[in-house]
This record gives structure tokens, sequence and C-alpha cells, in this order.
């Protein structure tokens, strides 16, 4: 990368790692669209997923007394069984496909009937969500807004929301580098310096939107990341949209 092209990928990636620092969620849906529009599939995915990875595991300390132990437990068992499956056909995503389901997804969840839907209380759920959850990371390279509104029907408090989706989403980021890094393709990061920067400004940057999330009351808290998820899902629906019938 060029310093230019160098410094605005480093702004992208504190600025998404603000909003998930906050939010626990929206960054690493906007960064891997960013990545997926310039990079192949399976190098964006790896990237990202180291990238989250830091940012995921600094939240996840970050607020470690508030993290719900059992969710995060059987959501990883879920998450694992999925990763092992799918480790059998190492499926990749085109481009456009991922964009779509990237925006599909939030809303899909939303037609399940009410008495369908699991909550994070229940480990039966946690399990099942883990392996659906960890389904569409590897098709997408997120889980986000799935797992928003996994955990935004539950009981957990703002702080709870955030510890706990970092935590299971540390796993589900390092399985993702994983299957896409080795399993699939040998990944050399030519560039280690712009690995370095990504952790770096991931940490700055989760860092800082805990600041923010400290003082936030939790009506706002739901509030606002409800609407993040349905602008950002709404924007990736429509630019894979546009890949499949206007740009093919």
């Amino acid at each position: 990368m060029t310093p230019f092209v160098l410094t605005g990928f480093a702004v992208l990636v504190v600025c998404t790692s603000i909003l998930s620092g906050i939010f626990g969620m929206a960054g690493g849906v906007i960064l891997i669209g960013v990545l997926l529009s310039f990079m192949p599939v399976p190098a964006a995915m790896a990237l990202h997923g180291a990238t989250q990875i830091a940012a995921n595991l600094s939240r996840a300390f970050m607020w470690r007394r508030h993290i719900r132990i059992a969710t995060a437990l059987f959501y990883v068992a879920g998450a694992l069984g999925a990763v092992l499956l799918w480790s059998l056909f190492l499926y990749v995503p085109e481009r456009a496909h991922a964009f779509v389901a990237l925006g599909l997804i939030p809303f899909a969840v939303r037609l399940v009937p009410d008495a369908w839907q699991g909550r994070p209380e229940n480990r039966l759920d946690a399990v099942l969500y883990g392996a659906i959850c960890m389904t569409a990371i590897l098709m997408t390279g997120v889980a986000g807004p799935m797992l928003d509104a996994f955990f935004l029907r539950g009981k957990f408090d703002r702080r709870e929301i955030v510890a706990t989706k970092s935590a299971v989403q540390s796993f589900g980021h390092f399985a993702k580098l994983v299957y896409f890094g080795a399993l699939i393709d040998d990944v050399v990061f030519e560039e280690p310096h712009v690995l370095a920067v990504a952790i770096a400004m991931a940490v700055l940057g989760t860092s800082l939107g805990g600041l923010v999330l400290e003082r936030m009351k939790d009506v706002a808290f739901r509030r606002w990341a409800d609407g993040i998820v349905n602008a950002v899902s709404l924007w990736y629906l429509g630019y894979g949209l546009y890949l499949l019938f206007v740009k093919a």
C-alpha cells in the first residue's frame, strides 16, 4: 500500500472499531465490505479476521467482568461444530453473493416468528446460533447483523451484550482466519506493516468506543444499534444486487 492508502486504511479501521467499541456491532460489517471491494475474497477474509480478532479480544478484555460465560461457551460449541462441517467442503463465496447475504440476513431473521427466535439466555439457542452465525461468517465474513438481533432480543444489559458478543466473535474470526488463511488459501501478508497498523488501530478504536459506551443509556444503545444495522444492511443488499444484475 502507498502511504496515502495506508493512512486511509488506518482511519477506516479505527473508525469502524470505535463503532464496534460502542455497539459491539456494525464496524466489522463495514470493514469487510470495503475489503471485499478491492481484495480477493480469501485475502479479504483473512485480513478482516486478523483485525477483528484484535478488536474483539480487546473489547472482551475491557468488559471481561460482564461476559456471560455460559452463553459464550455454548455458542462456541455450536460454532466449532459448524467450522468442522464446512471444512469438509472448503466453500468460497462469490463477492456479489456475499454482499447480498450481508444485506438479507438481518431482515430474514425478523421474518422468523417470535416464538421461534432464540434468546441468549437459553443454552440450546446459544448452540444453534453459534452454528448458524459461524456459517454466516464463513459465507460473508461476518455474522454481526444476525448476532446483533440474537443478543438484542435477550435481557442482557449493554455491557453484557458487548462483552459476550466480543468473546464469541473472537473465536468466530479466529476460525475464519484459519479457514480462509490456511485451509483454503495459503494467504501470506506480503506487507506485514499493514497488518500491524490494522491491529493497532483496532485496539485504539475499541478503547475509544468503550469510553462512549460507558456513558450511554441502554434505551439509546438499543435504538441506535437497530438503526445502524438496518442502514448498513440495506446498503449491502443494494450493492450486491448491483454487482449481480448491473455490473455483471
